[in-house]
């Protein structure tokens, strides 16, 4: 999404506004959460020439979806972030380990798309929740613990499922008795 900011010359001081709804890019989030591609984000922004190139900022405004990191229901919000980048211009002379992180205005035109992720991206939860009291998921059969709250399985190391009737077996006098004779007759 390349913005030209040809009018505003290399003049520091001159400025120019946009306020814009444009069709989210691509990959405008992380895994279980973001801004669905192609959904509108409302641009706020102010492009300002400065001695160093072109200062934009501003707001962006979009609705975020996903799903819960727990629960795995739906998650819905919308998100207000603030933009501020710098562009510098062709021919700017910069020191070699900051030029790799630096924006540049290239013929009279800035490209907004990797400013706009950067700032949203960034602004999104590492671990989306739909609540902070989220019981998520039962990890054995998959219900959702907010539905049963009660809800638990009897976990039993498989090593010891062997002993499981010798509980019974020695309650039982008369099952002694049979195990007895079974062991004699063998």
């Amino acid at each position: 999404m390349a913005i030209s900011v040809k009018e505003l010359g290399r003049s520091p001081g001159n400025m120019i506004t946009l306020e814009e709804r444009i069709a989210a890019p691509a990959e405008l989030g992380v895994a279980l959460i973001g801004v669905q591609e192609g959904s509108p984000v409302d641009l706020d922004l102010r492009f300002e020439a400065v001695h160093e190139g072109i200062l934009v900022s501003g707001t962006a405004f979009a609705e975020v979806t996903g799903e819960c990191g727990r629960c795995l229901g739906p998650i819905a919000y919308d998100l207000d972030v603030e933009i501020q980048e710098l562009y510098y211009y062709e021919g700017m002379g910069m020191p070699e380990d900051e030029e790799a992180e630096q924006y540049r205005v290239v013929d009279d035109y800035v490209d907004l798309e990797p400013v706009l992720r950067d700032a949203v991206v960034t602004a999104l939860p590492f671990q989306p929740v739909c609540r902070e009291d989220c019981e998520g998921l039962c990890s054995e059969c998959g219900i959702r613990l907010e539905e049963d709250p009660g809800h638990h399985h009897e976990l039993l190391d498989p090593r010891w499922a062997a002993l499981t009737g010798l509980a019974d077996t020695a309650a039982d006098p008369a099952a002694q008795r049979t195990d007895s004779v079974e062991r004699e007759e063998s």
